[in-house]
């Protein structure tokens, strides 16, 4: 593995985990490598994470969900400037707190997954199917390791006494089966994506909204495919 294999971006992402995991006992987040090597596309840093895997510089953690580590950290380590061929002493410092270091573990401990990102949900546009979707990183605490799960983007305020806004990230899993009350992706006639709260009865289903000026409205069952359960959201400050 040689420096000639990575570009400088590659490289500064590869140098960031090293540091950030040295210092957190942990492995840093996409949107927090991100942040650290000055980026403000997330998706763009799950490149050069991928391409950073493929080429052997880092690997994901056994067991279940994304965690990444170095290739080889439970070995006598070197650092990622060795393993690039650079200089350490022209390593830009990061004031990061390195106590503890000596005892960290070395699998990191996972806080986040990669779900699909399957794009907006609004009136008139369908999903993105899955194997299209493009991968974003979702904390544990929001999908606790449920399985089945993706993430859409809200388009609209249907949903505002829900406090689900436009722009929100929403969290769903696909289910067998879907209980009155619960919020819902559901697709109509194939076609139209949205989010609601989803009731059954003699009549049909009911799509209903949480916001005052918006109506219920009532569809024959075959009108309706149920996407999924909605079990977090995530909003950008």
């Amino acid at each position: 593995m040689k420096s000639a294999n990575l570009t400088k971006r590659q490289q500064a992402v590869l140098q960031f985990i090293e540091d950030y995991a040295e210092a957190e006992g942990r492995s840093p987040t996409l949107t927090e490598i991100a942040k650290g090597v000055g980026s403000s596309a997330v998706s763009t840093i799950h490149k050069h994470v991928q391409h950073l895997t493929d080429k052997g510089f880092l690997e994901r953690s056994h067991g279940k969900g994304n965690n990444l580590v170095l290739k080889g950290a439970g070995e006598t380590s070197r650092s990622s400037a060795e393993l690039l061929g650079l200089d350490a002493r022209n390593v830009e410092p990061r004031s990061f707190d390195h106590r503890h270091t000596e005892s960290r573990n070395p699998e990191p401990r996972q806080i986040a997954r990669l779900l699909p990102f399957c794009g907006d949900i609004a009136a008139g546009a369908p999903l993105i199917p899955e194997d299209k979707a493009i991968p974003l990183e979702v904390p544990l605490t929001i999908h606790r390791e449920r399985d089945e799960c993706f993430v859409l983007r809200v388009r609209g305020d249907s949903m505002i006494e829900d406090a689900i806004l436009d722009g929100d990230l929403v969290v769903l899993q696909k289910k067998s089966d879907y209980r009155n009350g619960d919020r819902v992706a559901a697709l109509i006639d194939g076609e139209e994506a949205t989010l609601k709260e989803f009731r059954r009865d003699a009549k049909g289903v009911w799509l209903i909204p949480h916001n005052p000026d918006l109506k219920p409205l009532c569809f024959t069952p075959d009108r309706i495919q149920v996407q999924g359960l909605l079990i977090g959201v995530m909003r950008s400050c």
